[in-house]
């Protein structure tokens, strides 16, 4: 779940992928085999969205004053957020098809305050970070320290937790303004956890693809998996509880003893837009998810129901479906509250 290139870690990020012409690597989330092997009928989205960096990190440790790195976009234009640790640095805009070349030089505020100002955070503050929001595949292209040494992160400067996340465009950051505020990083900061984002936008179909590759993912202590909005209108109840029972038991047998936890959908338009047929299968699916949680034995399976996490209305975009950045503050210190209780009981 992380790649490292000229001593460099590309957090959740499978490989690192030269694409024809395209000047860079792409930093793609998925291999190639398992994009191209999702979709359900005519809806083939899932392939182009898994290419998304939603939640990829450039991470990298170095001595330099100052250094060069140089970014560029697929297809759509798209932002980076840098931190030193976990305090923000900057924020860049990143132009699709043209190389954009950032000098950053270290902040000395935060490098010339007392010890504890420096101390205690999830990432040690020497770590720099470089995160991609979700509108496009972010390019590497290079960094320049100028003749400084550049390392990986250590294992003791990155969070200790580690955070498998599945699910729709909800987690995968979908109506989100800054990169940060998705819910499932907003809980991070809160647990002092990593977060590998797995989601795909439109296509959280539990994919037989998707289950075997996220069953091939080691390291991670809990696993969160989002399920139900986007199989509405496409799924029978029926069909909604094989491939959710897949997922969930498959990941169970692969990884006993960690816990893998269950989100019902979130409240949304299919609840409340006035039609019983929307309104029951919604509430059918949440069903399934309860039951398979009633009937699995090994204490590992936890369920949270979305609308114990999304509990304000007002918190959604006028979609009435993705949140508003606002939403996602508030989800992930809910969500926060319960993985706690899941993770440190």
């Amino acid at each position: 779940m992380t790649a490292i290139h000229d001593r460099i870690s590309f957090h959740n990020v499978d490989h690192l992928e030269k694409k024809g012409e395209v000047p860079g690597l792409l930093l793609q989330r998925f291999p190639e085999n398992v994009r191209l092997a999702l979709g359900q009928g005519d809806h083939e989205r899932g392939r182009f969205f898994a290419q998304v960096s939603t939640g990829c990190e450039i991470r990298f440790v170095t001595d330099a004053y100052f250094y060069r790195l140089s970014l560029s976009s697929y297809l759509e234009d798209t932002h980076v957020m840098i931190f030193c640790g976990d305090y923000l640095h900057s924020v860049h805009q990143i132009p699709a098809g043209k190389i954009t070349t950032l000098h950053i030089e270290i902040p000395p505020s935060l490098f010339q305050s007392e010890p504890w100002v420096r101390e205690g955070g999830r990432f040690d503050c020497r770590v720099w970070r470089v995160l991609f929001h979700k509108q496009s595949c972010g390019i590497f292209c290079g960094l320049d320290t100028f003749g400084h040494d550049v390392r990986p992160p250590e294992p003791q400067e990155v969070p200790q937790v580690k955070w498998l996340a599945y699910g729709s465009s909800i987690t995968f950051g979908g109506d989100v303004h800054l990169a940060s505020n998705m819910y499932v990083l907003q809980a991070a900061r809160r647990l002092k956890a990593d977060v590998y984002n797995k989601a795909v936008a439109g296509s959280c179909f539990c994919d037989s693809a998707m289950i075997d590759y996220l069953v091939s993912l080691h390291g991670w202590d809990v696993a969160t998996l989002e399920l139900g909005i986007n199989m509405l209108n496409r799924f029978t109840v029926e069909e909604f509880e094989t491939r959710c029972r897949a997922l969930s038991q498959a990941l169970l047998k692969a990884n006993p003893g960690k816990p893998v936890v269950l989100i019902t959908a979130y409240p949304a338009h299919a609840l409340f837009n006035g039609q019983e047929s929307s309104r029951r299968k919604y509430l059918d699916f949440e069903a399934v998810l309860k039951k398979i949680r009633q009937e699995d034995t090994s204490n590992c399976l936890h369920l949270i129901e979305g609308k114990e996490i999304l509990k304000d209305i007002q918190g959604l975009t006028v979609d009435m479906t993705h949140p508003s950045d606002d939403g996602h503050i508030m989800m992930g210190q809910r969500l926060a509250e319960n993985l706690e209780k899941i993770l440190w009981k």
